[in-house]
């Protein structure tokens, strides 16, 4: 490229000042708005049940208290097991859903693969029409028999089209079929090239695909409430969306010493349900900076590039 046609693209590209700011104060208040909403829920869990009674809820309480988090604290057995069971739920179901993914998409890759175009087809109809949650659950309690086992959590969530589409795009677009083709002539079998050629350089994917199945893995509490009865089986999600929502819950292991009207009184509810929220939220919340970079490269997957 001669250097005239360089400078040509280089004021073709450049941004304007003018521009730049107003890109700055919009993703400024993009970020606020993912931020902002966060603070206002951990002002409202610290603030006293008479402030949250008389002035409504305030980002700046009249009254602060920690009897929220002390309600939390005191039933810390049961929240302790079920985040074990959540977390366990998480990376069994991350793994294996990044695993049965990619290598989904890594075979609808392929342009040597006879039945690529069926099981696309079939991949992508789910996309568009599902069969009911009626059937879901006949399919996975009757037939696989899959209640209050552990794996009722993790399978149902494994595998999407949505990611399998990502996946299928990705290795489409960034692994060069001449890698495949001359580790082929070196006698390397598929789960060989997949293993030690394709995932290597397939970090953005890998990443992109894990964040998915662990937010909706770590967010999920409707499996729990369709699948498990064993209370030593509830994630933390639906162990505390059954605090929240049905006092009845906390009866079952009441405070020694108090009744139940007693009982019912000394627990903070509007900040315990704000509270609730904000331990949900912080944790999985913490791991995406870590992430991040990968991520945002596996989502501009099948960008046009200059």
């Amino acid at each position: 490229m001669s250097k005239q046609n360089e400078s040509a693209m280089n004021r073709l590209n450049r941004i304007k000042p003018g521009t730049n700011i107003l890109f700055n104060v919009i993703f400024i208040i993009l970020g606020l708005s993912c931020v902002v909403p966060i603070l206002y829920i951990f002002m409202i869990s610290i603030s006293s049940e008479a402030s949250i009674r008389d002035y409504g809820y305030q980002f700046i309480p009249k009254e602060f208290s920690n009897a929220a988090y002390m309600f939390l604290w005191n039933e810390r057995k049961t929240i302790l097991h079920a985040l074990w069971i959540s977390i366990e739920v998480t990376a069994i179901g991350t793994v294996i859903g990044v695993a049965l993914t990619t290598l989904m998409g890594y075979v609808l890759s392929r342009p040597g693969y006879k039945l690529k175009g069926f099981y696309t087809i079939v991949v992508f109809i789910p996309m568009i029409f599902s069969g009911g949650m009626i059937a879901s659950y006949v399919v996975n309690s009757q037939m696989l028999k899959l209640s209050d086992t552990i794996w009722a959590l993790v399978l149902p969530l494994c595998v999407s089209s949505f990611n399998v589409t990502i996946s299928r795009t990705f290795f489409r677009q960034t692994i060069p079929d001449s890698i495949v083709e001359s580790a082929k002539i070196d006698g390397a079998s598929q789960l060989t090239i997949f293993t030690r050629i394709v995932l290597p350089i397939s970090k953005p994917v890998l990443a992109t695909i894990g964040l998915f199945l662990a937010f909706g893995y770590w967010n999920d509490w409707f499996q729990s409430s369709l699948y498990i009865r064993d209370d030593n089986l509830w994630s933390l999600q639906a162990l505390l969306n059954n605090m929240q929502k049905n006092i009845e819950y906390l009866t079952k292991n009441p405070t020694i010493g108090l009744t139940l009207q007693d009982y019912k009184k000394a627990m903070p509810s509007e900040g315990v349900r704000m509270a609730i929220a904000f331990v949900v939220a912080v944790p999985i919340a913490c791991i995406y900076p870590f992430f991040q970079k990968y991520f945002i490269s596996g989502l501009t997957v099948g960008a046009v590039k200059g």
